[in-house]
């Protein structure tokens, strides 16, 4: 039986596995999480209760809005009585703010790579020393290209418009695909439950804290445009 954050929780030796990839990544990362986690879990005495898996849409303060699977991670970690479990720190996030909205959902964290018994004062320093490690390369990068423009680099493509265009909208075209991957297995879920009818979809949806793309809250037009995804 594991000795970590789940202490003092009815149902210590059980957790729920979350793994994410950023979007555009190798599957392959999904795959070294589970193996990780799983390896983990063994050792610790662990047996899984659900496991979840997300391709991230975004960043920001409304990032958890638009992790579905996390919040289904988290829904099923209250459920349960028993902490949520991932491979590394950053499959979270690098962004203090964030773990620390994480940690007021009252479902503690398992990070494999910390071991068992990292309690959330050390999640949130190591999530703090990443998020300063992201904001020096951020500032590394930007002295770097002022640098180049200062030596009279050109910086950007500003001569094909349209292409950027193009982009920008297949950009928005894999971004929406990926959401509706993390959304329809809790939309079939929900089908197999019994919750059918789209008004009713929308209404399990809004319960369960699942925010739309953009954030706001669902209705029988946008649950519809997501239903359709699906197979007849």
């Amino acid at each position: 039986m594991g000795r970590s954050g789940s202490r003092g929780l009815s149902e210590v030796g059980v957790v729920v596995a979350y793994s994410t990839a950023r979007q555009g990544r190798s599957g392959l990362g999904i795959e070294a999480q589970g193996a990780a986690v799983a390896r983990f879990a063994e050792a610790e005495g662990y047996s899984f209760i659900a496991e979840f898996t997300e391709v991230e849409t975004g960043k920001g303060s409304d990032a958890l809005d638009r992790r579905p699977q996390l919040a289904a991670a988290l829904a099923a970690g209250k459920s349960g009585k028993c902490p949520v479990i991932v491979a590394k720190l950053d499959r979270l996030s690098r962004d203090v703010a964030f773990i620390s909205g994480l940690m007021a959902q009252r479902v503690p964290f398992i990070v494999a790579e910390l071991g068992a018994d990292a309690d959330p004062f050390m999640l949130h320093l190591y999530a703090a020393l990443a998020e300063k490690e992201r904001r020096l390369i951020s500032e590394r990068t930007r002295s770097a290209l002022a640098a180049r423009k200062a030596q009279g680099a050109r910086l950007g493509n500003r001569s094909n418009a349209a292409e950027a265009a193009a982009l920008g909208r297949e950009s928005q075209k894999v971004e929406a695909a990926a959401f509706a991957a993390n959304v329809l297995p809790i939309i079939e879920t929900l089908r197999n439950s019994g919750v059918r009818d789209l008004r009713g979809i929308a209404a399990a949806l809004n319960n369960r804290g699942v925010r739309t793309a953009r954030g706001g809250r669902w209705h029988v037009s946008n649950v519809k445009n997501l239903v359709d995804r699906l197979p007849a």
